[in-house]
């Protein structure tokens, strides 16, 4: 498995970067919507992100459009929605796609490890993967709060 911290992801706003630029040392890496019924999850992501950020934790959310259309934004729409609804100040990234031929290579990699059920494709927005310091990734359910993480 390639390291997922050193694959290049794109910011909100336009800018190359890769997990292990964003600093830290553990990252919570999930696929987000702004019209889900899982919305809400951004509250626990940002208080786990305001809580143990000094322990080295990174959330970082990757807006996806993929699953009934629920993130159909603009980037700046997404941010500003994201600010203004739930506080958000973890990493956002640039929309991307999670599934099919047009997988974001970062998703190519985490979708190596398996869901629950054995299969690899994201089933719905808010799926989540912790990448561990040394470079291991496990995967959570959408139904999974952030709370109920194991970090």
């Amino acid at each position: 498995m390639t390291d997922v911290r050193d694959i290049e992801i794109e910011t909100i706003d336009g800018n190359k970067t890769t997990l292990r630029d964003l600093g830290g040392s553990t990252y919570l890496i999930v696929n987000v919507a702004s019209a889900c019924g899982f919305t809400r999850q951004y509250e626990g992501m940002q208080a786990l992100y305001e809580a143990k950020q000094s322990e080295g934790l990174v959330v970082v959310g990757f807006p996806c459009n993929q699953f009934g259309a629920q993130e159909p934004g603009t980037h700046e729409e997404i941010a500003t929605f994201c600010e203004t609804q739930f506080g958000v100040t973890f990493p956002m990234m640039a929309k991307i796609e999670v599934n099919g031929d047009n997988r974001h290579p970062l998703y190519a990699e985490l979708c190596k490890v398996p869901d629950h059920e054995g299969k690899e494709a994201i089933k719905w927005n808010f799926n989540k993967f912790i990448v561990r310091e040394d470079g291991s990734v496990e995967r959570f359910s959408h139904r999974t709060e952030p709370s109920e993480l194991p970090l």
